[in-house]
């Protein structure tokens, strides 16, 4: 007897069946057949969607305050790596070893 494992959908497809949903084209059981979900579930990822759809349209707390918080520790990073490398060109030429080798 082998342990099933839940299975895990991707946003897109979530999104993908809840706007079918939202449609009201097919009814709950005909999508459950459709893409193999419960109708619980695919009524949970609606209404998700339907709470959740405005922030598309919300510019100013978007994907622009996430990229500013993800690019300071790569600047304080990048200014670490330049101070490193400065002492350890300092030091090469104190020891007297070639640009030329310093290079890869």
């Amino acid at each position: 007897m082998t342990k099933q494992t839940r299975r895990k959908f991707s946003a897109e497809f979530k999104a993908k069946v809840a706007l079918e949903a939202i449609k009201n084209q097919k009814t709950l059981a005909q999508l459950s057949q459709q893409f193999e979900v419960n109708p619980i579930t695919i009524s949970k990822w609606k209404s998700e969607f339907l709470e959740n759809m405005a922030v598309v349209f919300d510019r100013s707390s978007g994907k622009q305050s996430d990229a500013s918080e993800n690019l300071d520790p790569l600047y304080a990073q990048i200014g670490q790596l330049k101070v490193e490398l400065d002492f350890l060109k300092k030091s090469a030429r104190k020891l007297g070893i070639p640009e030329k080798e310093w290079k890869p």
